[in-house]
């Protein structure tokens, strides 16, 4: 990709991202599983439509200073499959007690809410649109609006194939591409939501 294109994607999405404070860089991990090469064939535990939100992160990024201000982090309780898998566990490193303390989608929706009331004009990215989807199914499950209604999102994952034109790699990928040292455990929500605001933050600067 030549200098100049380059400089005319990084300022399409600057232009994007002019209107709004600040950016919250989400990450959602869900009730999930999957069938081992080793084991029987058995139906999942957790079906795809099924899954269910089991951790939020977002970190609150200031676009004026482009410093990180402020994070939230909380886990949920699934209602469906209250009983996580060995695949989730292992995936997510995220444990059954943490999800049995935990409060509802739709508590951590009023909590995130009053959150954000302190970081008005805001739009949210995400590593990819299953964030997105994922939020929205929850909130169908529950019957209430989603975690981040009426927000505008970003897809920083299409951001980065675009300004570095790459085919979209995995989240961990892309941190050591750009030569940035990775934080925290991959495929946890607080964890890898700051590791995408390490990207925004390295896309923009």
């Amino acid at each position: 990709m030549s200098i100049e294109a380059k400089l005319l994607h990084l300022q399409s999405i600057q232009n994007l991202l002019a209107p709004y404070r600040y950016l919250y860089c989400v990450d959602i991990e869900a009730t999930c599983d999957e069938v081992d090469d080793s084991e029987s064939p058995r139906p999942l535990a957790v079906a795809p439509d099924q899954m269910e939100t089991i951790e939020i992160g977002l970190v609150v990024i200031d676009l004026e200073s482009l410093e990180i201000v402020d994070e939230f982090q909380h886990f949920v309780r699934p209602q469906m499959h209250p009983t996580l898998t060995a695949f989730c566990k292992k995936l997510t490193s995220i444990q059954q007690a943490d999800v049995d303390g935990a409060r509802t989608y739709q508590e951590i929706g009023d909590e995130l809410r009053t959150f954000a009331a302190s970081y008005p004009n805001a739009a949210w990215a995400s590593w990819g649109d299953y964030d997105a989807r994922q939020l929205e199914r929850d909130a169908g499950l529950a019957g209430c609006p989603s975690l981040l209604e009426g927000l505008p999102r970003f897809n920083a994952r299409k951001w980065h194939a675009g300004l570095y034109d790459d085919r979209p790699k995995g989240l961990k990928q892309t941190v050591e591409s750009l030569g940035l040292e990775w934080q925290g455990t991959y495929h946890r929500g607080i964890d890898d939501a700051r590791n995408v605001a390490c990207i925004i933050k390295e896309m923009l600067g």
